[in-house]
């Protein structure tokens, strides 16, 4: 799933493209991605594009006439830069939106179709689908702490609950929790002021790197290698390979669809988490598909 600095990356490459451009057209090649039927999804033909902004994962643009136009990539959503009027692929192709320079392709693999696009007449519409997580990047330590111990959490589950946190899904998680040193499965209700600030700051150390690797990596292009593995994360997809920090092989729990990835040795003082309470820990904590999390 695209998080804060892919859908950061995103729109600044949307910025350079189509901030006070006039849409020209609205192409569905799948209904099912249209999640709103007022407006309509032409709404937009003829309306420039004044703003852009995030909402935890969405991407939203804001028209004319109060008019706002909402993509969420769920997991497997892509966003292609193409010439004017550039054919809708097919099979991966949901929708397009034509502008004089270009056109954005939303496209999505698989056959769950997941992605979405909503309309909204005034930003209210908006707000409804924001899930209501503080943005970790702008939080102090007080707001911070107090979005994570609201609710007595495994720390993977509590920094990817977009009620919790903005933005923070699968792969940057077990990237901050490593960064942090701690375990993904200790309890939001176990952390001490200490390790609350150790947390916070790991996460924004984490996402502001991967956003400014992503950004030297675009440059003035067109953000193609959206992707939740990377080549030089530390752990994230890692399983089996030598942990960047210590050496120790990277270890990985596995629940449902979910998979976590962590180091025993820097972060769980040297035990492996695999045992049957883990397993009932999980089956509690952890939802059994990303998407349930993110939709609430």
């Amino acid at each position: 799933m695209p998080e804060l600095p892919d859908i950061v990356v995103y729109m600044e490459a949307l910025e350079r493209r189509v901030l006070g451009e006039v849409v020209r057209g609205v192409r569905i090649a799948s209904p099912s991605v249209l999640r709103t039927y007022d407006p309509p999804y032409d709404a937009p033909v003829g309306l420039e594009v004044k703003t852009l902004q995030r909402v935890g994962k969405r991407i939203v643009f804001g028209m004319e006439d109060d008019l706002y136009l909402v993509i969420h990539l769920m997991v497997a959503g892509r966003l292609r830069w193409e010439p004017p009027r550039k054919p809708i692929p097919k099979k991966v192709g949901l929708a397009a939106i034509d502008f004089d320079p270009g056109t954005l392709i939303l496209t999505e693999q698989g056959t769950h179709k997941r992605a979405g696009i909503w309309l909204s007449r005034g930003f209210e519409g908006v707000a409804e689908l924001d899930r209501g997580g503080v943005e970790p990047l702008d939080a102090d330590v007080d707001e911070f702490g107090a979005a994570l111990k609201k609710e007595n959490r495994t720390l993977k589950r509590a920094l990817t609950d977009p009620r919790i946190f903005s933005g923070i899904g699968n792969s940057y998680s077990d990237e901050i929790l490593w960064q942090a040193r701690m375990s993904p499965v200790k309890r939001t209700s176990q952390l001490t002021d200490d390790e609350v600030e150790q947390l916070r700051q790991a996460v924004v150390e984490s996402l502001t790197e991967w956003t400014e690797r992503l950004r030297d990596e675009v440059g003035e292009d067109w953000p193609t290698k959206v992707t939740a593995f990377r080549d030089d994360m530390a752990v994230h997809g890692k399983f089996g390979q030598p942990c960047p920090r210590c050496g120790s092989k990277v270890q990985r729990i596995v629940h449902a669809s979910n998979e976590s990835n962590y180091c025993a040795t820097c972060q769980t003082g040297g035990k492996l988490l695999a045992d049957r309470s883990l397993s009932r820990l999980l089956k509690d904590d952890w939802p059994k598909t990303i998407e349930e999390l993110e939709e609430g």
